[in-house]
């Protein structure tokens, strides 16, 4: 007889319940009630304990589908090509490249000098080029550490010394080391407590790096001398305005330091010469309420893209020294309404214009011509097959290039890397990403949608299935979305993903209001008073996959992260019967009482996203008529699960820990075929797991719960 006890079925199994506090906030007379307002306190050891309490819950709910996430987890592995190398690239007498290896969590970037007159080097996945050095090791910085992600990474002219930084906790907040390539001795590490970018002066004396106030904002540029302490290190500039953050880089002729100074809707730039690096930065214009602008350096002068007097952004030229707009003049400006700009990057003998038309990403050419006012040609478009598909500018750091690498995929054809020749525009595959297990691009089919919104807009989705799922409304699906920061949702191929895609679900990506999809009016009619055409847009989405003849409505799957999180929470409240089960990763479910706490991370650099809740009554009624968390009701949802990190300076754990509480208190269900599940990762933030091995675990969790309430287990 087994001294063992029988495991309890997981529909008897009892939820963990939140404790209550009386809390009371009001705002412009309005009094609302939250008893679960206390977590916002992420050290409180009561939060700790309920995080704990719903790990060991959801790891109980879901026991019976260990053997379906092993099965998932070994499918992602046995896809992928694990020891494999990126494109090398040419940059300052070095082929750079990255390389991971079985078995190892991390990438390494590696290097081998280039030889005059030799090809590109062709790496071995499996053994190491002669001369080959290791610049970064993640695995090593890894070691002994549950959480260690990578922030930036940049050698130095003369090549001998690469500085970077590492994050352990996943908090975003980093840790400066500087080593010698070739020796891998450390050198320096007396900075902590950085925030992203890095950039070098032209002697290799000093290195140009951020700082992050106590709301995670970057707002402090500073000069640190190799090798001093880090208390001697200098402030270059430090922005007071909380609506901005500052971002650092350097120019492609390694000649200047690009101060980049943004808000929502307004930019400032500053240029530094690194050639004198304890110099003062320049500006180039002065920031003006509601003008974006971005610069590229571009040998004797700048390039300028802006929507000074075109909403979807044009570009313009002006002078190397150019201190206000009135020495811009134009070059390139879009015919069609919706064509959106989104960027240039300038070499010795062209420009790369990076655009989105039609909803599509485009790359555009021009040579330099020194007859051009401009001093560069009109840009042509490159032209590509697939009528969904995503490009984009690759790894192309040379002043001095005779050729361009793009980035191409699309929902069935894997990430590529090609090259066009500059002179004579042919065209080569450089690399295209491994898929291993008999992957046949032709066994799926991708489409695009289109959904009525509320108010008749054309929402467009984006959709992948197997070629040999029936087109009779009976097939599983999977709607994914994200609406926000004029982030576009363009469609990438994903490994995983083909686990779901096998099993017969359809995934289809809604390219709803708030993204940049189709130009800056897309993105205006999804944020501020405008932010429920988000929702609406993709409950419209859901209701067109479900009507026609793509899936079953009963077995429809929704899913979104952080601001993503937002879009899915809301139009779970809009319409719950949609939804066979939602997957809200690190959700921003409780915007209303984040955006009012100026002291919280990123809040005010939101408001211009959102509105100010705190100042406008207006707002704070059209948040809180939107947000997830005030809007939970007593009503049949679907099941739901909640995956969130304890260390996320985005979105705080106690945003989804509050949701879920509350789903638990109010809404009617059945915990056996609607479960509400919250699942913590008490060392990440928020990207989640960083090491390749157990990100693919913690996605094979999720995917196996999504295909269970599928009925796909």
């Amino acid at each position: 007889m087994s001294d063992s006890q029988p495991e309890t079925p997981s529909h008897q199994l009892a939820p963990p319940v939140a404790p209550t506090r009386p809390y009371i906030r009001t705002h412009h007379g309005d009094a609302v009630q939250d008893p679960y307002a206390w977590m916002r306190d992420v050290e409180d050891p009561e939060l700790l304990g309920y995080l704990r309490a719903e790990n060991a819950y959801a790891d109980a709910m879901t026991a019976h589908l260990g053997d379906l996430r092993e099965r998932l987890f070994t499918e992602i592995k046995d896809r992928t090509q694990e020891s494999d190398l990126g494109v090398p690239v040419s940059y300052r007498g070095w082929w750079y490249y990255g390389r991971t290896r079985e078995g190892l969590q991390y990438p390494l970037q590696c290097r081998v000098p280039m030889v005059e007159g030799a090809p590109r080097p062709t790496p071995s996945p499996d053994a190491a080029l002669e001369g080959e050095q290791v610049v970064v090791d993640m695995n090593a910085e890894a070691d002994g550490q549950q959480f260690c992600a990578l922030g930036a990474s940049e050698v130095n002219l003369t090549g001998d010394r690469v500085a970077y930084s590492v994050d352990v906790v996943g908090d975003e907040r980093f840790v400066l080391r500087v080593r010698d390539i070739a020796s891998g001795q450390l050198i320096d590490d007396t900075v902590t407590g950085m925030g992203y970018g890095l950039a070098w002066s032209a002697d290799s004396a000093y290195l140009f790096y951020l700082r992050v106030d106590d709301a995670w904002r970057p707002y402090q540029v500073w000069r640190h001398r190799v090798g001093a302490a880090a208390a001697t290190d200098e402030l270059v500039y430090e922005e007071p305005d909380e609506r901005f953050w500052l971002g650092i880089g350097t120019s492609r002729d390694d000649r200047w330091l690009q101060i980049a100074i943004g808000s929502k809707n307004t930019s400032e730039h500053h240029l530094l010469d690194l050639a004198e690096p304890t110099g003062s930065p320049r500006i180039v214009c002065a920031r003006r309420d509601g003008v974006e602008y971005d610069v590229e350096v571009a040998g004797d002068r700048l390039l300028i893209v802006h929507n000074a007097h075109r909403v979807d952004f044009e570009i313009a030229y002006a002078p190397l020294d150019a201190a206000d707009a009135s020495t811009w003049r134009p070059w390139f400006r879009p015919e069609a309404d919706g064509d959106r700009v989104t960027g240039v990057d300038a070499f010795a003998t062209h420009a790369a214009v990076s655009l989105r038309r039609a909803g599509q990403t485009a790359v555009a050419l021009a040579r330099r011509d020194p007859d051009a006012e401009a001093g560069f040609a009109q840009p042509v478009d490159l032209a590509f097959d697939e009528p969904v598909r995503s490009v984009g500018l690759g790894s192309n750091p040379s002043w001095e290039t005779a050729a361009l690498q793009l980035g191409y995929q699309s929902l069935v054809t894997p990430k590529t890397v090609l090259e066009v020749d500059l002179a004579t525009g042919e065209r080569a595959i450089l690399k295209t990403q491994p898929v291993l297990g008999g992957f046949d691009p032709s066994a799926y089919v991708q489409h695009r949608v289109w959904a009525t919104a509320e108010d008749g807009t054309a929402i467009p989705m984006s959709l992948v299935a197997r070629a040999d799922v029936p087109r009779d409304g009976s097939a599983p699906g999977l709607l994914y979305g994200y609406g926000a920061y004029e982030i576009s949702l363009d469609p990438w191929f994903s490994i995983p993903r083909l686990s779901l895609l096998d099993r017969g679900v359809v995934v289809a990506i809604a390219h709803v209001r708030g993204g940049g999809e189709l130009g800056r009016a897309w993105y205006d009619g999804g944020r501020l008073a405008h932010k429920e055409h988000s929702f609406t847009d993709l409950v419209a989405c859901a209701r067109t996959l479900g009507d026609g003849d793509w899936v079953d409505p009963r077995r429809l799957a929704l899913q979104g992260g952080s601001a993503g999180g937002l879009l899915v929470g809301a139009a779970m409240n809009l319409a719950p019967e949609l939804f066979a089960v939602v997957q809200a990763d690190v959700p921003f479910v409780d915007p209303l009482t984040t955006i009012l706490d100026p002291s919280l991370p990123l809040t005010v650099t939101e408001w211009e996203e959102w509105g100010n809740p705190l100042a406008d009554a207006e707002v704070y009624a059209l948040m809180k008529r939107y947000s997830p968390y005030e809007n939970v009701r007593a009503t049949t949802y679907p099941a739901v699960l909640v995956t969130t990190s304890l260390n996320d300076t985005r979105v705080s754990v106690t945003e989804p820990a509050k949701w879920i509480a509350r789903l638990r208190a109010v809404a009617t269900r059945d915990p056996a075929t609607r479960p509400l599940l919250l699942r913590t990762e008490m060392s990440a933030g928020h990207g989640g797991r960083s090491g390749r091995y157990d990100a693919w675990r913690e996605l094979a969790w999720e995917q196996a719960v999504v295909l269970d309430r599928l009925g796909l287990a």
